[in-house]
């Protein structure tokens, strides 16, 4: 089975009814965060990484250690909810090849880009939820 595994109409009713009542998600981009999350949670401040675009190492070093991090915490058949705010939603496997478009970026990217991108556990156990 591949990679970016599109959801079905019903999948993608049940996340989004569980994203907006689990973590009382209002979108917003002048309100941070938008959504609440059950302790215990980090939160990081990558918006540095905005001001230096042409520093592109940094956002690859990103996307590696997000990727790493999804492996150790995954079982090799598991597939997470990848989901593009408003746009296409995704199954995706850590530990299968994470192509990238002609952007150099992911189906659904890391760096939230004026878009809400989340990767989340199929069983909403963690994630990574990405602000604008």
């Amino acid at each position: 089975m591949g990679n970016w595994i599109s959801f079905s109409h019903k999948e993608y009713d049940q996340t989004w009814d569980r994203i907006y009542r689990d973590f009382k998600f209002k979108p917003s981009i002048s309100t941070f965060p938008s959504f609440q999350v059950p302790n215990p949670f980090i939160t990081y401040d990558i918006s540095e990484y905005f001001r230096n675009p042409a520093d592109l190492d940094a956002y690859d070093n990103l996307e590696e250690k997000a990727l790493d991090a999804f492996k150790e915490i995954t079982t090799i058949d598991e597939y997470i909810l990848a989901l593009d705010w408003q746009h296409e939603y995704y199954w995706v496997n850590s530990r299968l090849e994470f192509e990238k478009d002609e952007f150099e970026e992911w189906t659904v990217p890391l760096f939230p880009n004026g878009v809400y991108y989340f990767f989340i556990q199929k069983d909403f156990k963690w994630g990574y939820l990405g602000h604008p």
